[in-house]
C-alpha cells in the first residue's frame, strides 16, 4: 500500500489505477473465503492458513488470490496428500512434514525480533508440535533456536543447556504427559515462558488434558498457556512479545 500510494505521489501511477488495486481491500470475498488482506497491516503478519478440514481446491483459491498481493503465506495442518497437490501449483513452496505447515514467500522475511526465541520440546514426541512453533516464529521474523527431548525424567538435560535459556528473550516449551517441564523452565529464567501441552501421553493424559490443568497450575509466576497442540499460537505470541519496537 504505501508502495502504492508512493507511486501515485510521483506520478508513476494514476488514481484511478490505484483505486482497482485498492478496490479488494481490506479484505475480498472469494465465495469460500473473505480473505484479510489487511491482516498484516493490523498484526505484522498476513492471514494463516488453517489447512485441516478445507479441501484443497479452497486452499489453492485463497493461496492464488494472497500470492496475486505478494502476500507471505502460511498454511498448517496440512496434510502430505494436500501439500503435495498444493506443490504442484505451487512448486517454489516449501513444505515442513513434521510441523504439517507450508510457506511460500514472495519477499524476504524481515528479521524484527530484538533477541532469540528458544524453543524447548520435552520429549522427541513433542517435536511435531515444537517444530509448528519454531517455524511459525521464523517465518515471522525472529532468530528461533532450538532444544529438543529435555523432559524432567531427565531433568540434568535441562540444566546442560543454561547460557541458551539465559540468552534468550522468549521460551516456548512444548510438553505432554503430566506437563511439568514449562513450570521447571520457568522457575530458572527472567523472560516470558510460554507452556504448549501436547495430547502425547498415556491414557490418563486426556489427550493433552492433563498437560493443559498442570501448566494453568504452574507455581512458576510468568508462565503462559495455549491451547492443546497449538505450535502456532505460540510461535505468534512469542513473535509479539519478541518484537522489536526500535
Amino acid at each position: 500500500m504505501k508502495e502504492l500510494l508512493e507511486a501515485v505521489s510521483r506520478g508513476e501511477a494514476s488514481v484511478d489505477q490505484a483505486l482497482e488495486k485498492l478496490k479488494n481491500l481490506p479484505f475480498e470475498d472469494v465465495g469460500v473465503a473473505c480473505i484479510d488482506h489487511h491482516r498484516s497491516l493490523r498484526r505484522g503478519l498476513s492471514e494463516v492458513i488453517f489447512g485441516e478440514g478445507k479441501e484443497v481446491s479452497d486452499i489453492l483459491t485463497i493461496m492464488e488470490r494472497m500470492a496475486e498481493k505478494e502476500e507471505n503465506i502460511m498454511v498448517t495442518r496440512l496434510s502430505n496428500e494436500k501439500a503435495a497437490k498444493i506443490r504442484g501449483r505451487f512448486p517454489e513452496s516449501v513444505y515442513h512434514p513434521k510441523a504439517r505447515v507450508l510457506t511460500l514467500t514472495a519477499h524476504p522475511v524481515k528479521t524484527q525480533g530484538r533477541g532469540t526465541i528458544l524453543v524447548i520440546s520435552a520429549g522427541t514426541s513433542d517435536i511435531p508440535v515444537a517444530e509448528e512453533a519454531a517455524i511459525t516464529a521464523r517465518f515471522m521474523g525472529n532468530d528461533v533456536d532450538t532444544i529438543y527431548d529435555l523432559g524432567v525424567a531427565g531433568l540434568h538435560r535441562l540444566l546442560g543447556y543454561q547460557e541458551k535459556l539465559a540468552n534468550a528473550s522468549v521460551i516456548i516449551v512444548a510438553a505432554g504427559m503430566e506437563g511439568a517441564l514449562p513450570s521447571v523452565v520457568g522457575g530458572l529464567v527472567d523472560k516470558p515462558v510460554i507452556a504448549v501441552p501436547t495430547s502425547v501421553g498415556y491414557g490418563a493424559s486426556f489427550q493433552g488434558i492433563a498437560a493443559l490443568l498442570g501448566m494453568l497450575n504452574s507455581c512458576a509466576s510468568g508462565v503462559t498457556v495455549v491451547n492443546i497442540d497449538n505450535g502456532f499460537g505460540a510461535g505468534y505470541a512469542a513473535s509479539l512479545m519478541n518484537r522489536d519496537k526500535g
